[in-house]
């Protein structure tokens, strides 16, 4: 007998729009977790730091290669299973093991102990999003889809909201252990909600408009390859794979001879990441053979990751940036970002997922051009935002008071933090559009890979490696420079993204 654990028979999608929304509410609520978890290291910044006397380069490392490294890879064979066995299973699974890992973070004796459970988030992250993404997919028709991957991505500041308040008051009035435990504690709780309330629909089965189509799309693995229809993904992998193995040759050289070809460690971080990337590519060599292939599958992930460098990296530092310039202590940054994160995160994705559903009627080229023109946006509007006494000290003597220089700083930041996240709708659609059903989790996937690795481990770790480097000359505004210097990866991404809105049509499939 076939256990249901890993092969529940997909259903047909629900006729009752309600029961739709409701699973949508349900992937909502774990995405917001997906992020809280994720995110409220930002806020526990200063008690770390002080706790394990790190560096921000140091504390750069932990909120992004320990968490993106294999979040990022470890997504491609998760996803490959999503595309072939249940989804919901799946991510039930993750949601326990991140929740989990985040739980042992608060038990965590060192800054190594510490970085490990930050990886073990990652792992359990990782089988988090792409097979939400496909479901989604499946249950929202092409005319609604946008939208309905905007509302889901609103999980992205309700998470960063609740981890930075929640995760905010709890360590300053019981500490940060306290604080990784209770959050790691309510998503082993929310778990089983999961597991027992949505149902995997059938593949595809919103693409099709007859009922006999729809009995003719495949509900479990697609269909076997053509020879040589995955020699292009073959040859990603093999590149990895040969990458990784050279570097741990070096890593392993360099270790027993003691020559000066590099620090060992980090050698073999990199081997062992570039490994698993080929081994992953590997995995979804059918599926990579398909979007390598495609100018617009490129565009769409460098240009998303180029954004994500600012996204994810000025969200993880700006409670720590709050609390240096601003003067605010942990409780106030807990509630002052917390408000900023909400507000400006829910405008900003609904907006763009709706502007984009209403141009794509004009052209597929609106569901990278509308975040393009966000992000153009989004760069000067943070430097004023940072920059809030200059600006009201041009219409008031003296700057104002400090309450009026952060309540205009607050209505200002809204702005950027919603800009900088209405891709999110119009750029995850595109990708569902980019392969056929059947390989949807597969291509999210590895849109997450270019997007995360580079997003989260180089943004993270970028603004604090910048900040220790700007230390000596700008002392404790560091890091109010090395914010500025990454404004550039917001004018690239809309670069990369109006060339993908020249591309997208040619690679579109319905």
């Amino acid at each position: 007998m076939t256990s249901d654990v890993t092969t529940d028979a997909p259903s047909r999608t629900p006729d009752r729009p309600g029961y739709r929304f409701y699973v949508l509410a349900v992937l909502i609520l774990i995405y917001m977790l997906n992020f809280l978890d994720r995110q409220i290291i930002g806020i526990l910044a200063a008690p770390l730091k002080a706790e394990f006397g790190m560096s921000d380069s140091q504390f750069g490392l932990l909120g992004g290669i320990a968490f993106a490294s294999v979040y990022s890879t470890l997504a491609i064979p998760l996803a490959w299973m999503a595309d072939r066995f249940s989804r919901v299973w799946i991510m039930t699974g993750a949601l326990a093991i991140w929740s989990g890992f985040t739980a042992l973070c608060g038990m965590a004796g060192s800054f190594g102990q510490l970085f490990l459970c930050r990886m073990g988030v990652g792992v359990g992250e990782a089988g988090g999003v792409a097979p939400a993404y496909s479901l989604i997919a499946d249950y929202f028709p092409p005319r609604q889809r946008a939208r309905a991957m905007a509302a889901f991505a609103f999980g992205i500041p309700l998470g960063m909201a609740a981890g930075t308040l929640v995760g905010g008051l709890l360590a300053a009035t019981y500490g940060w252990r306290t604080a990784f435990i209770v959050v790691g504690l309510l998503g082993l709780l929310v778990a089983p909600l999961l597991r027992l309330t949505v149902r995997d629909p059938r593949r595809g089965g919103m693409d099709v408009v007859k009922t006999q189509a729809v009995e003719a799309v495949p509900t479990s693995a697609p269909a076997p390859a053509p020879a040589g229809a995955d020699r292009a993904g073959q040859i990603a992998a093999q590149i990895m794979l040969g990458l990784g193995a050279g570097l741990l040759v070096l890593a392993g050289v360099s270790w027993l001879m003691g020559t000066s070809l590099g620090n060992p460690l980090v050698l073999g971080f990199g081997g062992l990441l570039a490994v698993v990337i080929g081994v992953s590519l590997m995995i979804a060599r059918r599926t990579a053979s398909v979007v390598v292939k495609k100018p617009s599958f490129w565009l769409l992930a460098l240009g998303a990751a180029s954004s994500s460098v600012c996204g994810y990296g000025v969200a993880g530092w700006l409670p720590l940036f709050f609390m240096r310039s601003f003067d605010l202590t942990l409780k106030q940054t807990s509630v002052y970002y917390a408000g900023i994160a909400l507000i400006g995160g829910l405008l900003g994705i609904w907006l763009g997922g709706t502007i984009a559903d209403k141009l794509s009627k004009k052209g597929k080229g609106a569901y990278p051009l509308t975040p393009a023109i966000a992000f153009l946006i989004s760069a000067p509007c943070f430097i004023l935002a940072m920059n809030s006494p200059w600006l009201i000290g041009l219409v008031l003597p003296g700057g104002g008071s400090h309450v009026q220089q952060l309540t205009l700083a607050f209505f200002i930041f809204l702005l950027p933090t919603g800009l900088n996240l209405a891709w999110l709708g119009p750029i995850t659609a595109a990708v569902q559009h980019l392969v056929p059903a059947a390989m949807r989790s597969t291509a999210s996937a590895l849109f997450l890979l270019i997007n995360n690795l580079l997003g989260i481990a180089v943004g993270f770790y970028y603004f604090g490696w910048m900040s220790d480097l700007l230390a000596p000359r700008f002392g404790d505004e560091s890091l109010r420079w090395a914010i500025y210097t990454g404004m550039g990866f917001y004018v690239l991404a809309a670069i990369l993204l109006v060339g993908a809105s020249r591309t997208l049509k040619r690679d579109w499939v319905d």
